[in-house]
């Protein structure tokens, strides 16, 4: 049997989506699916297509929310123009997703790791091992955030599949009520994170594989909403030029080799004269694209980007 077109399947997200809002049910990240209540007698390949039956509704779910993720991006990127620091903040699987989005953030754009920071209750040490009992202390979370400087300058993403954990939703409260700008990731409409966040980000994938597994279709669709607010957010901030990453940092050979390619396609350069540049940039590509297009020297080319920000738009307009 074909697959739906995409349109087929964002008509049929909407019906789910209207029909968990109206339901007086358990959250529709605890209910059971209906499709999968014979899971564990099903031999592999079929287990393996419910799953992917069941991932297929996600980016009908987030295709439905585009309008409140672009919302949440324009409220990070004003805060974050004007000195400001994202934080996401989550637990379990939510805040492992957080850490992971941020940690790649430096080197993807080559901002400091400050820029964009990941809270996780239970601290770091919750990345690899469960701690959950930490996420039911509603307190917690704003004073992890208190610990960490957040201020109203700042932007906070709260990452809750359910939309109701206590440190979570906490953390959120704080955020706003310190001026911060404020958004929430959640799979549950009307939660309580949804209550107290300024954008709320919500879409809807349905039961789980597995009841209350969140770190599958809901997990999927919080990274999926993720990638988007720092990809949107950086490229923004001008981090990313045409689509390639040319702040990138050059600390392996597969780092060297894309921004020797970089060089080669924004400089116009043939292969060696851009392994010549980068060499003569001490491996820091921002200043070997400034260095090839101003003919500027290695230090006017670190101070422009100290000045711009790390922007080599914004430097390369400085050296004119």
């Amino acid at each position: 049997m074909s697959k739906p077109p995409f349109e087929l399947k964002q008509i049929r997200q909407l019906d789910l989506q209207m029909n968990f809002e109206n339901s007086d049910l358990l959250p529709v990240t605890e209910q059971e699916n209906l499709n999968t209540t014979q899971l564990s007698s099903l031999p592999t390949r079929e287990i393996v297509r419910l799953m992917n039956d069941e991932d297929s509704l996600i980016a009908a779910a987030v295709g439905l929310v585009v309008p409140q993720i672009v919302e949440a991006i324009e409220g990070i990127v004003s805060r974050l123009q004007q000195g400001g620091r994202l934080f996401y903040v989550g637990t379990g699987t939510s805040g492992r997703l957080g850490v992971l989005d941020a940690a790649e953030c430096p080197p993807t754009f080559g901002v400091s790791p400050d820029l964009v920071q990941a809270v996780i209750a239970g601290g770091y040490e919750a990345c690899y091992r469960a701690v959950e009992a930490s996420e039911d202390e509603a307190e917690a979370g704003g004073q992890d955030l208190r610990a960490r400087g957040f201020t109203q300058k700042d932007a906070l993403v709260g990452i809750a599949a359910s939309g109701r954990t206590p440190y979570t939703v906490g953390a959120v409260q704080h955020a706003r009520q310190v001026g911060g700008f404020t958004a929430a990731i959640t799979c549950v409409p009307h939660s309580p994170i949804t209550e107290v966040a300024e954008v709320s980000i919500v879409p809807v994938v349905g039961p789980e594989v597995i009841a209350g597994s969140t770190r599958l279709k809901a997990g999927t669709a919080q990274k999926m909403v993720l990638n988007m607010l720092s990809t949107a957010t950086m490229t923004r901030l001008g981090y990313v030029t045409g689509n390639r990453m040319t702040n990138v940092h050059t600390r392996n050979a597969k780092l060297r080799a894309r921004a020797i390619r970089i060089l080669m396609s924004e400089a116009e350069l043939d292969e060696a004269a851009a392994v010549a540049a980068l060499e003569n940039s001490q491996g820091n590509l921002p200043a070997a694209l400034l260095m090839a297009r101003s003919g500027c020297s290695f230090e006017e080319a670190e101070r422009a980007l100290a000045a711009a920000g790390g922007v080599v738009s914004r430097a390369e307009e400085m050296l004119k």
